[in-house]
């Protein structure tokens, strides 16, 4: 295990870096595209592998977590280092490990937080989602429990998932991925290639097609994101493609978004379409794709405040592949985009996390491997 971490140095990386904005094929051609704000980068938290999720809680503190498995926190008094926690059972392997963090809602009073992560079982791996409490001084961890268990995972950890977004209502939405196996996206008793909508304590959520069942939505390949929309309600999943179209989905209760690669017998088909009207009858088309190649879609958030000026809204989406962030500006029904600009190209290399800030700025995790970071991503309009 690598020494506890120093400060964090919060140096001033970029004071300019919004790229000219470019409309989609969505887009109005007699509109201009929106100006794109000037962004200002600097450094949270350095010498990281993997840091799969941000979060930011009510005192300060800064929360991330390396797939690997380690917990690494910036606390209000800008000291950094490991928060101890059992992670003895973890199954890291691949895509897969410790993976989305999420805030309870009630964190504040309850300090009760929720991972996802691989679970190490022998023949019997799966993802979890489990509860825990931290300490005031953010040094240690403890596991209170289970709450979802048996969301599959492919071999060699692929299409593990997995997304935590704890809803203002203190209900929970997990987004899973598919394991690689054919049959899973459109199987309705697996938990895998779903969004999951659960209680804390792992029931099914009031709203649920089946009441006796966590799954909200099916016929996804591998959501690695989902984001809620600041006064909507509406919530999108990101979503990795195949060889193309990684997507932005617009979720509801029940909806199937078409990803069936099992048109070849007990063999995972990856050259189908991921959103397959023909094979899936009544396939809801996504909001988004991000046609071939793809640029690997992990996390994404909604930007807020006067800083992001014509962008203010946007759907902020990050990419691994493709290392930037797009911007994509919605219609007012949610079902579409009309403009879209992208920042940070090719400065930070793989991007994973993105997480809203109140001042309206941004948290951004590096996913590279080794020397990885957590960047604030401030906007400025004037």
């Amino acid at each position: 295990m690598r020494k506890p971490l120093s400060g964090s140095g919060a140096v001033l990386v970029a004071a300019v870096i919004g790229l000219g904005a470019a409309p989609t094929a969505c887009a109005r051609p007699e509109e201009p595209a929106a100006p794109f704000p000037d962004l200002a980068v600097t450094t949270v938290m350095e010498d990281l592998a993997n840091p799969w999720d941000v979060v930011v809680a009510p005192d300060g503190a800064v929360l991330t977590g390396e797939r690997a498995g380690r917990f690494v926190v910036k606390r209000s008094d800008n000291s950094v280092g490991e928060v101890t926690a059992d992670l003895s059972d973890l199954y890291a392997r691949g895509e897969t490990g410790l993976m989305g963090i999420a805030l309870d809602r009630g964190f504040a009073a309850n300090r009760t937080l929720y991972t996802c992560q691989g679970h190490r079982g022998g023949e019997n791996n799966d993802i979890r989602v489990v509860s825990w409490t931290v300490d005031p001084g953010w040094t240690t961890m403890t596991r209170t429990g289970d709450v979802v268990t048996g969301m599959p995972v492919g071999d060699n950890g692929r299409h593990g998932g997995c997304r935590i977004l704890a809803h203002p209502d203190g209900t929970l939405y997990i987004g899973t991925g598919d394991s690689a196996r054919p049959k899973v996206p459109q199987d309705r008793n697996s938990l895998g290639g779903k969004v999951l909508h659960v209680d804390r304590d792992g029931s099914p959520a009031v709203g649920n097609p089946d009441p006796n069942s966590p799954v909200f939505t099916l016929g996804h390949r591998n959501v690695q994101g989902l984001a809620l929309q600041p006064g909507s309600g509406r919530i999108y999943d990101i979503e990795q493609g195949t060889s193309r179209d990684d997507e932005v989905n617009l979720l509801a209760a029940g909806n199937n978004y078409g990803y069936r690669p099992d048109r070849r017998p007990d063999i995972y088909d990856e050259s189908v379409p991921m959103t397959d009207p023909v094979r899936v009858p009544g396939a809801v088309a996504a909001v988004w794709s991000s046609g071939a190649p793809t640029i690997a879609t992990p996390g994404g958030t909604f930007v807020s405040g006067a800083g992001w000026g014509d962008w203010d809204g946007a759907l902020a989406v990050t990419s691994q592949q493709g290392e930037k962030l797009v911007l994509l500006k919605l219609s007012a029904d949610g079902t579409g985009v009309i403009d879209t600009s992208t920042a940070l190209a090719g400065r930070y290399g793989r991007l994973r996390s993105a997480t809203s800030m109140p001042d309206g700025s941004l948290l951004i995790t590096t996913d590279n491997g080794s020397g990885d970071t957590v960047l604030r991503v401030t906007p400025s309009v004037e």
